[in-house]
């Protein structure tokens, strides 16, 4: 057996995949092939082609992870051949027919609710004025107001897209939980996790706890990729 040298990182909402640069300095630092999609988060649909199609250029097994919305794509696309296992970050992880909007739409009483915007010609985005405190309390000011001022536009078609069949029920998963989270509720992504199965790791941080802390996202995407191991091409 070997361990998976392979990672594909998919971004959540609002975000591309530059706030990975982190956790993929950490990973190729110690010898791991990182690709990131850069996903336009019009629909699921589009954005589990565009990973899929990621996907299909690694050379053998990997470890698909995802931060955010980015949890919905990876559990659609996770039954992909090339996916060892699944790697969710303080992310959505749906069962079947669930979408963001559905895993969103009853909060608990006194849970924080994102300050996201009234759609505006189908694309959303998050009140520039509360996003530092919404998604990106632990990063730089000035970090946190660029991430404001260079949201990606939601598609609400993304929003609802609903997953048929999700891979972390026959892939092995593994999932970072930020406990001070004012995006997902900690006790909303330890019920997710629990219900998938994974295998669960908790660390002090924000939303965007994947750019404030990339070496534990990376640690917790080593250990996947450690424990996720494969047959080696002698044994096969």
């Amino acid at each position: 057996m070997t361990d998976v040298r392979n990672v594909v990182l998919v971004h959540g909402g609002f975000v591309d995949g530059s706030g990975w640069r982190g956790v993929y300095d950490q990973l190729t630092a110690d010898g791991f092939n990182v690709s990131v999609v850069q996903n336009q988060t019009l629909s699921l649909e589009s954005d589990v082609e565009t990973t899929h199609n990621v996907l299909d250029t690694q050379d053998g097994p990997a470890i698909l992870v995802g931060h955010s919305y980015g949890g919905v794509v990876i559990s659609e696309a996770g039954s992909h051949e090339n996916v060892a296992g699944l790697v969710y970050i303080a992310a959505f992880a749906p069962d079947a027919g669930e979408s963001v909007n559905t895993l969103i739409a009853d909060p608990p009483p006194g849970a924080p609710v994102p300050p996201i915007l009234a759609p505006v010609d189908g694309f959303l985005f998050l009140d520039r004025d509360k996003f530092a405190q919404s998604f990106a309390a632990d990063l730089p000011a000035a970090d946190a107001t660029f991430m404001a001022d260079s949201q990606l536009p939601w598609g609400v078609e993304a929003l609802n897209g609903a997953v048929s069949e999700p891979a972390w029920r026959n892939k092995p998963s593994w999932y970072l939980i930020a406990t001070d989270d004012r995006m997902i509720p900690p006790p909303a992504q330890r019920a997710m996790s629990e219900r998938a199965g994974a295998t669960v790791v908790e660390a002090p941080g924000s939303h965007s706890i994947y750019v404030s802390q990339p070496q534990a996202t990376a640690e917790l995407i080593k250990r996947a990729a450690q424990e996720a191991r494969v047959p080696s091409a002698e044994t096969v």
